[in-house]
């Protein structure tokens, strides 16, 4: 399509894309950007993506090529399209598959599309110690154990390598889904769920092994890893966030396949077994132990891999499938164990890439790239996921409180900005106004939520409430027993609340895109009436509160949603 003042679409020489959000083309534009480009920017009415070297690699390794993502721009763009821009785009797409990992004769080799690329990439520094005899020009040895570490390395050269090398098997484990459940109801997944699933299957070479599978709050990401675990048949290690998520997870698997309960553990902080399927958390995976003689404990840039004792159940058993869920909170001491086993099949079920620490090139080359990504608006229309209407509430500070904000330091501000006294009068009438509905009251801080629970006469959850408390009251909630929840970040992931249809915010993880997806998501299951959903965020006009605001929503924009500003006299 010629370019033409009537689109929506502005795209830069240097690689930055501003898209007109109230554009009637514009939801159909958005789609086709968040293949292949990173939004920066959402304020009201232009919108700033960035087309990255890692976004157009993780659009190919997920089937987009070059002449498609180009043509999207075209397609869209107010002006003719800067021939640098397509141009970096074709270099950068061509990058991908130039260098490969194979198995030949049972041994590991780097080969590369020209010779001069690996004469390139062999007299980098942190690829030279990783790479064994040279086997022909185009050709070099490889560790058995240097597979992950040299992906890391050549992803910072600007060299993703493909990894085609393939994978161990695993032992046998034999499992199907069930055709009917929860009394005799008939069950079979979703389309996008069977695409998702063959999308994880037809990428990594020789039979599929290795990638992340990007879907909203809601969609049946477990579901999907399950389907994924029955093609597998092999024993299989499940990572997840929590204790209760570790249920849940235990609960679906024995609920929609044809597992026996002792052959699905929970490996935690309470219980600690291994079964054909286990089910471990981060938290009992990153414990440290205390070194005899060593005062504190050491970065974990210099910590060995032993001072995790736990850690090595990631390699000691014959697993055949790992699969990380929530992958983009996946820790560093995983990320380094992850990097010795390549040799066993990875999945990574996320609902959003985005990782605050910017280690997305990591879990692209030591997880796999992205080889699916389903746009929430997109399930939304067709009924698989809640529609949610976003409010931000804008409060004033109290006079008395401002001159504390302003002379406060930079660490502090935060917090007396997030729990200014002056949202309760605002939380009070939105949950007097949502009376009638499953409600989630959300915040970061453990005095607010202890006020705000009081104040509300409502059940706290917090990370120092007992599992076993927490599982009743999730119950309760599940069954209207209870109604209005209070609640910090231990639900901000893996928690299945389907009748949670408000979600009211009033404190996070300072700017955090991920946790503002995932704080939405607890509210995205489908509501039996068909109903909206609502999230609200109340901050804290004029101060580093509504700063982190606006960066927190980002990931949300980019996903087509947007946040009405209202005012608390509004409410």
């Amino acid at each position: 399509m010629i370019a033409t003042h009537d689109n929506p679409l502005i795209v830069q020489s240097d690689r930055t894309v501003l898209l007109e959000a109230g554009h009637p083309r514009a939801e159909a534009c958005r789609a086709q950007l968040a293949r292949f480009a990173e939004l920066e920017r959402s304020p009201e009415h232009i919108h700033t993506y960035r087309i990255t070297p890692l976004s157009i690699w993780n659009a190919r390794a997920s089937g987009m090529a070059a002449e498609e993502m180009v043509a999207a721009l075209r397609e869209f763009s107010r002006y003719p399209l800067p021939a640098s821009v397509a141009y970096e785009i074709a270099d950068q797409a061509a990058r991908y598959g130039r260098l490969r990992l194979e198995r030949v004769d049972g041994a590991l080799r780097l080969t590369v599309s020209e010779p001069a690329i690996l004469e390139e990439v062999i007299r980098a520094r942190s690829v030279a110690g990783l790479l064994g005899e040279r086997l022909a020009p185009d050709a070099v040895e490889v560790g058995p154990l240097a597979r992950g570490r040299l992906k890391q390395a050549l992803i910072k050269l600007g060299w993703p390598a493909e990894d085609l090398a393939g994978y161990t098997p695993g032992a046998p484990l034999s499992l199907s889904l069930r055709t009917r459940v929860d009394g005799d109801r008939p069950f079979a997944l979703r389309d996008y769920q069977v695409e998702a699933a063959e999308a994880f299957w037809a990428g990594g070479g020789l039979g599929g092994g290795s990638g992340v599978l990007v879907l909203p709050c809601g969609a049946g990401k477990t579901v999907i890893g399950i389907q994924s675990m029955v093609k597998a048949a092999t024993r299989t290690l499940v990572l997840v966030t929590s204790i209760v998520a570790a249920r849940q997870w235990r609960e679906e698997l024995l609920r929609l396949t044809d597992l026996a309960p002792d052959q699905v553990s929970e490996y935690s902080g309470e219980e600690k077994a291994v079964a054909p399927v286990t089910i471990a958390t981060y938290q009992v995976m990153t414990y440290r132990k205390r070194i005899a003689g060593r005062s504190g404990r050491r970065p974990l840039d210099d910590a060995a891999l032993d001072e995790f004792p736990h850690l090595d159940l990631l390699g000691r058993e014959d697993w055949g499938l790992i699969v990380y869920d929530e992958v983009h909170l996946l820790p560093a001491p995983v990320f380094r164990m992850t990097a010795e086993i390549q040799s066993k099949r990875r999945l990574g079920l996320t609902a959003t890439l985005v990782r605050e620490d910017r280690r997305e090139d990591d879990v692209f080359s030591l997880i796999g790239p992205k080889r699916y990504d389903a746009p929430w608006r997109s399930l939304e229309a067709q009924g698989w996921i809640a529609p949610a209407v976003c409010t931000e509430v804008r409060v004033a500070m109290p006079s008395e409180l401002r001159m504390e904000y302003a002379v406060a330091e930079a660490k502090d501000r935060y917090r007396l900005a997030a729990c200014s006294p002056a949202k309760l009068p605002v939380l009070d009438a939105l949950c007097a106004r949502h009376r009638g509905d499953r409600v989630l009251v959300i915040g970061q801080y453990l005095e607010q939520l202890d006020e705000i629970a009081a104040r509300l006469d409502a059940p706290l959850i917090t990370g120092r409430t007992p599992t076993a408390d927490r599982e009743r009251l999730y119950e309760g909630f599940r069954t209207g027993d209870v109604r209005l929840l209070v609640v910090s970040k231990v639900a901000n992931f893996s928690i299945d609340l389907p009748e949670a249809n408000v979600a009211i915010q009033l404190s996070g993880t300072f700017g955090s895109r991920q946790e503002e997806a995932q704080r939405l998501g607890r509210i995205l299951r489908p509501k039996a009436d068909g109903g909206q959903a609502r999230f609200y965020t109340v901050i804290s006009r004029e101060t580093n509160d509504q700063d982190y605001a606006m960066h927190r929503q980002l990931f949300l924009a980019e996903q087509g949603y947007r946040y009405e500003i209202i005012d608390e006299s509004e409410v």
